[in-house]
């Protein structure tokens, strides 16, 4: 926790509550009707829920949370949109908010005459928007749409006329929601060298948004929102990787039927002998079926054959695939030497493998078989049979993270 010294912005066990009423009006009739009864029904909708936090003073704060975590609802309480149901909320100096970019534009005028409304809105004189109005041009690369009616423009060309205007607003806090995703790379990059200059001239930021690279490149604190409560404040390479368990964590729940029912994927094989299940589980909780697995556990496969007539000592193996259809790891009983039995009919085999998680943060499938041992005769073999997700790695563009030795030592002259 910030210390209150110097903090800026301080916010103690803030609660915000929304009456959402449960009967329609449709109508006038209904609408007369609904005013004058004495007794109206609402739900209470908890959007946040006994929250704290301090922002100090030239300080780079990140906010982070899945859809629906309260962080629209918090921004617009710290602008002074919302007012608190319950706490304290009280922010020294002028804040901007950069929540909803281009509020205040007039599609029916030009580009250029809504950079002159709009600063106007943020108080500048006119001589000084004429000043800077080529840098908000460039900046927002429109030169040559300027003369068109706002109208015409994308989307996207809005919000980035929108956020070259805005950072010209003199504020001692500036509140950044989701700016990172207003145009291509290039504008992008433009985005971080403007981030870089308000880290080098020591402006208080709070940035809100879902890129976890942002929040370890510029902020030096951040704060994870879930279901409206904090769930941690602290180090941003820690608090990102959270907000990527929690968000596989909920990806867990949108695994389709297909993903987990054998007999939707292919197969292939006499069936002499047969897969008749494939589990993932953790070692640790013992947990059956575990579609999720953190970074520092060890992921568990337990696969069981049973037999239809006699086989001799059959070769077991899976691999594993990520999302873009790559094996990433495969094992047998062979590769491991270790020797199998021979199956009489009627006959179980269990599998079971632990296995390190250096693989990188991604979705992925369980493609396993049983085949003679000569691997001549594939009596079952199901593709892609089972899933399950992986996360919590840092630097997840990397394949795999194996564990290794990182040594610095000073050179010999």
């Amino acid at each position: 926790m910030a210390s209150d010294k110097s903090s800026v912005i301080k916010v103690e066990h803030l609660n915000k509550l929304f009456k959402l009423p449960t009967e329609k009006t449709n109508s006038i009739k209904s609408a007369v009707v609904n005013f004058y009864r004495t007794k109206k029904t609402y739900n209470i909708q908890k959007a946040l829920h006994d929250v704290s936090f301090t922002v100090e003073e030239g300080e780079f704060f990140g906010i982070v949370g899945k859809n629906g975590s309260g962080k629209s609802t918090l921004l617009k309480i710290l602008a002074g949109i919302y007012a608190p149901t319950q706490g304290l909320v009280k922010v020294e100096g002028q804040l901007t908010p950069f929540i909803e970019l281009g509020v205040g534009f007039n599609p029916e005028l030009t580009g250029r005459e809504n950079v002159y409304l709009n600063g106007a809105l943020l108080g500048f004189s006119r001589k000084e928007m004429q000043e800077m109005y080529q840098d908000i041009v460039d900046f927002a690369e429109l030169e040559m749409f300027m003369d068109q009616k706002l109208k015409n423009y994308s989307s996207g060309m809005q919000v980035r006329l929108a956020f070259s205007i805005a950072i010209r607003a003199r504020s001692d806090i500036l509140i950044l929601d989701e700016v990172l995703a207003v145009g291509d790379i290039e504008f992008q990059q433009k985005c971080y060298d403007y981030f870089n200059e308000l880290k080098y001239r020591g402006q208080t930021v709070v940035l809100v948004t879902h890129d976890m690279s942002a929040v370890r490149r510029f902020c030096g604190r951040a704060l994870l929102l879930d279901k409206g409560k904090v769930v941690e404040i602290g180090d941003p390479d820690t608090i990102a990787r959270e907000y990527e368990i929690i968000n596989l964590r909920n990806a867990e729940k949108y695994l389709n039927k297909e993903d987990k029912d054998p007999k939707y994927h292919d197969r292939d094989g006499n069936r002499e002998a047969e897969i008749i299940e494939v589990e993932t589980f953790s070692p640790k909780s013992n947990k059956v079926q575990k579609t999720f697995f953190a970074n520092e556990e060890k992921i568990g496969v337990r696969i069981t054959f049973l037999a239809h007539q006699d086989i001799a000592s059959p070769s077991l193996g899976f691999i594993f695939r990520n999302s873009a259809k790559a094996t990433v790891f495969a094992t047998n009983n062979h590769i491991k030497k270790v020797k199998t039995k021979d199956l009489k009919k009627g006959q179980k085999l269990v599998l079971e493998c632990l296995i390190d998680n250096v693989f990188t943060n991604d979705k992925y499938t369980i493609t396993c078989a049983i085949e003679s041992t000569d691997f001549a005769i594939i009596y079952d073999r199901i593709e892609d049979v089972a899933t399950f997700i992986l996360s919590g790695h840092d630097l997840a563009h990397a394949l795999v993270h194996p564990p290794h030795d990182f040594i610095v030592r000073e050179g010999k002259g």
